[in-house]
């Protein structure tokens, strides 16, 4: 029981420290951790136990962003509302696939993930755009997706949120970061609450996760503010991680591993 402890509690320190290093990207690795590390019984329970503690790791963001004003909450609104409606189809859907071949896909999707913490980005932001009917469609559409995305593999998703916010709306960085973070933890608790319908949440590892992840959040964000000269870096390294966690994860699909 206690190594169970432990390891749940370092688990949700290293995605919280990654989360908080980084700033975005870390949640991919909590399914695997808790399969791999943790050993919570199954895909199923992995993906409904990741996306409560994402959900609350989001939620507790959140509410810095709120306060600091980065948050437009008429879109942020509307997003979450739209694409949790996505969220909660998809994760039925999720239930109902074979817990190996979901791990499988889950493998593609880190690839995905990887490949692109490894693509050179520019620190861009977008030009506001008039609210009219060709906004609001781009942005249900890009929240129908990224909702139903994060329901089916019980993920947060911001690496698509945040471009999708911008590209829909041109808010700038800082405020899809803030908005993006409200969907995040919609998404992440229709998915849990889902998952739960079924018994597939551990919530006392879930608790457990929760805990690591907000020492290890901070512990992050002190490093980042020492190592914010190196922060392409890091995400490269990030990026070769979370490759290396998804090779293993399609190797072990494939049963090569």
């Amino acid at each position: 029981m206690a190594a169970g402890v432990t390891a749940a509690i370092a688990s949700g320190g290293l995605v919280g420290f990654s989360l908080g290093l980084l700033g975005g990207g870390g949640s991919i690795l909590a399914v695997p951790l808790l399969l791999y590390v943790v050993g919570v019984g199954g895909t199923h329970v992995a993906i409904g136990t990741s996306a409560f503690a994402v959900s609350a790791s989001a939620l507790a963001n959140f509410a810095g962003h709120a306060r600091a004003g980065h948050v437009w909450w008429r879109c942020a609104i509307v997003f979450a509302l739209i694409g949790t409606l996505g969220a909660l189809v998809a994760s039925s859907v999720a239930k109902l696939v074979d817990g190996e071949k979901l791990l499988f896909l889950f493998g593609l999707v880190m690839v995905a993930v990887g490949l692109a913490m490894l693509w050179p980005r520019r620190a861009t932001d977008g030009e506001p755009r008039p609210v009219d009917a060709r906004m609001c469609w781009l942005t249900a559409a890009v929240a129908l997706a990224t909702g139903t995305l994060s329901g089916f593999f019980g993920i947060g998703g911001g690496f698509l949120i945040v471009p999708g916010l911008i590209a829909a709306t041109g808010m700038p960085m800082i405020n899809a970061i803030g908005s993006s973070l409200l969907a995040i933890s919609a998404f992440g608790l229709a998915t849990a609450l889902n998952y739960a319908a079924s018994g597939s949440v551990d919530w006392r590892v879930a608790g457990e996760f929760i805990g690591g992840g907000i020492l290890g959040g901070a512990a992050g964000i002190v490093a980042a503010r020492r190592m914010s000269a190196r922060k392409g870096v890091l995400n490269r390294l990030f990026g070769v991680l979370v490759l290396c966690v998804a090779g293993y994860i399609l190797l072990k699909g494939t049963g090569r591993a």
